[in-house]
């Protein structure tokens, strides 16, 4: 048995040795070591509070192998490639895996290698999973984005309702639920739904003492953006909607000589995504443009400021993400954009993507009969998805066709693979079959398992352009010879650049329009109610906005920040701030624009700026170098 003492020097040389940090943070510690005794725990530790630690390093420590329940692929490639880059044992286990590399996986569990396996909670219910677990040491369970769980949260997930029923088979481990974003109502779900035993709750206040919320109603974004990124020398991130933005932002940008801004999106491949990543981890002042698919897990504590081109979908998403400024607790700022206009137009998107009734039950109809799957029928097969077709037959936008597809997907009744990825190959002929082929046929497949190690014993993935290299080829060539020996039967090709579905469940036409119609329909309601809330603490310019967040996750008498744009208007008019002052002494070291100003004073609204400065020209102690500089009049 571990004494106390070499316990705790354990946990800080682990802590040294793999994170390179000396202390924990906040309550790390004692979620760690609630854990580590086998109670059961709920943490709510907002973004940048290092929740990730708590559950990670006690796998590390334990004997056996800590099983992670996360609801998004994206989310445990990200965990497990960090760990792997900490040399860390982590794997994980999804649809996309063929038998062969998740026998790997298995193996490596039951051998102790693995120390953390994350899977989604459909797994749970997986009969193949469910019998190699028997010869796995399971650690305890740490359930991620606990909120999921919740139908009222944000992200609800059925599938994490199998939680409860799997732990009771797995008599007495421990679970600890960790989440970011959490209301009252949410949390208490938390604990009933997962069946927490008598747990240990830590929350933690969701105040950011050192972030500067500065929401500005503005029509001219670019150019907004061009002047706060024009006098700014640090790290951050500029969140955009559509990945179209992202791109058009970025190229804006470079026009105007900012060349320390990239974008990002989840269509990106991954080496290219890598790449971005890593630049922005690593340099002091390298700025990215980002739909939402970039910051989960990542880990850099001096990003000086969040910019939201557009207001997020609803206040736990816009929460999360300017909760990735300022983890060092140096002063840092998250920028809110918006107009009447957008929010209207918002409005609109989000009604114009919700199918009806008949409209949804269309989409999925046609994907069984396009793919000839009967009632009770599950192919094995992974199919290529032309979505034009879809909306061809069904005569429903392209918005409505991809949230169906979104929401099958993280209902587990498809995997769904809208991103470019890999390209898949398999053998349908015996290896001895080849030579009874047509020559170039035979030839052809003979140069695939040359150059593609494993062909003959299961489905390996591949890329056509890496391929076509080694063989002096054209990859489009390549792609058209792979179609016609798929045509003719003898593989089985997945062409990555496309769109591809696999079945996971039987088909089950009373349950589509039963119970997965129901849960569809409250997704869509739930939706609509965040963004409403969101759309209240967007426009609402009387209460403090970090008062109004903590209002949200149920924090009772919060005091006002004292610093966000609404506090700093409010101090203006209670106390008379003497703005005219300021922007002389400003004007007297240098001419200045609007812009420049409001950078100097802190980011102070541009509009009480340009009403200070209408009085210092009216009274002749400041006059115009051109129709956008102000300087200081010394006549």
């Amino acid at each position: 048995m571990i004494s106390h003492q070499d316990f705790e020097k354990l946990k800080k040389q682990t802590l040294k040795h793999f994170w390179g940090y000396d202390t924990f943070r906040d309550s790390q510690e004692e979620i760690i070591n609630t854990i580590i005794s086998g109670q059961d725990a709920l943490a709510l530790l907002p973004t940048g509070g290092g929740k990730s630690l708590c559950y990670q390093l006690p796998a590390l420590i334990l004997e056996g192998t800590c099983l992670v329940i996360s609801p998004l692929l994206a989310l445990m490639k990200d965990q497990v490639y960090q760990m792997k880059n900490l040399g860390i044992e982590a794997e994980y286990l999804s649809s996309e895996l063929d038998e062969f590399d998740a026998e790997i996986i298995f193996n490596r569990c039951k051998d102790g290698l693995t120390k953390l396996l994350y899977i989604s909670p459909e797994r749970l219910t997986n009969r193949l999973f469910l019998q190699n677990l028997e010869e796995i040491q399971i650690s305890f369970i740490a359930v991620d984005e606990a909120h999921c769980i919740s139908e009222w949260g944000q992200d609800f997930r059925p599938s994490y309702q199998h939680i409860k029923t799997f732990r009771t088979q797995l008599d007495k481990i421990p679970c600890v639920a960790l989440t970011a974003t959490a209301t009252p109502k949410v949390l208490q779900e938390i604990q009933v739904k997962l069946n927490l035993k008598n747990p240990k709750v830590f929350q933690k206040s969701f105040r950011r003492h050192n972030l500067k919320i500065v929401s500005d109603k503005i029509s001219d974004k670019y150019d907004r953006i061009r002047n706060l990124l024009k006098y700014n020398n640090a790290s951050g991130i500029i969140y955009v909607r559509t990945r179209k933005e992202a791109e058009e932002l970025s190229m804006f940008l470079h026009r105007n000589q900012i060349t320390n801004v990239d974008f990002f999106h989840a269509g990106i491949p991954a080496k290219e995504k890598n790449a971005k990543q890593n630049l922005w981890l690593k340099s002091p002042n390298q700025v990215l443009i980002s739909t939402n698919a970039f910051g989960m897990g990542i880990d850099k504590d001096n990003v000086r400021f969040i910019v939201h081109f557009s207001p997020a979908p609803s206040i736990e998403n816009y929460y999360q993400e300017i909760g990735r400024a300022g983890r060092d607790g140096a002063d840092s700022y998250a920028f809110l954009f918006w107009n009447e206009q957008e929010l209207k137009n918002f409005d609109q998107i989000l009604i114009n993507q919700i199918p009806s009734k008949l409209e949804f039950q269309n989409i999925v109809t046609y994907l069984y009969s396009t793919f000839q799957i009967a009632e009770s029928d599950l192919p094995e097969n992974i199919f290529q998805l032309h979505i034009q077709k879809i909306q061809n037959f069904t005569k429903v936008s392209l918005a409505k066709i991809r949230n169906v597809l979104n929401f099958l997907h993280h209902q587990e009744i498809i995997y769904y693979n809208s991103q470019n990825a890999l390209s898949s190959l398999e053998l349908k002929i015996a290896p001895d079959e080849i030579d009874l082929l047509a020559k170039k046929d035979a030839y052809f497949i003979e140069i695939l398992l040359r150059n593609l190690s494993g062909l003959t014993t299961h489905k390996v993935m591949f890329s056509e352009k890496s391929l076509s290299k080694k063989i002096e080829s054209d990859p489009h060539l390549v792609k058209e010879r792979l179609r016609e020996l798929q045509h003719q039967g003898y593989l089985d090709y997945i062409d990555g650049a496309l769109s591809s579905v696999k079945f996971l469940k039987h088909r089950d036409q009373r349950a589509i329009e039963g119970k997965y119609w129901n849960l569809f329909a409250q997704i869509q309601k739930n939706k609509i109610q965040k963004w409403e809330e969101m759309k209240f603490f967007v426009q609402n310019d009387e209460f403090c906005k970090m008062k109004l967040i903590l209002s949200y996750f149920g924090e009772k008498n919060a005091k006002n920040c004292g610093h966000c744009s609404v506090c700093e208007k409010q101090k203006e008019t209670v106390f008379g701030r003497d703005v005219s002052t300021e922007i002389l002494e400003i004007l007297k070291v240098a001419p200045a624009n609007v812009e420049e100003i409001s950078i100097k004073l802190n980011y102070f609204l541009k509009e009480n700026i340009l009403e200070n400065l209408i009085h210092l020209l009216d009274s002749g102690q400041v006059k115009m170098l051109n129709f956008r500089t102000y300087c200081y009049n010394h006549d």
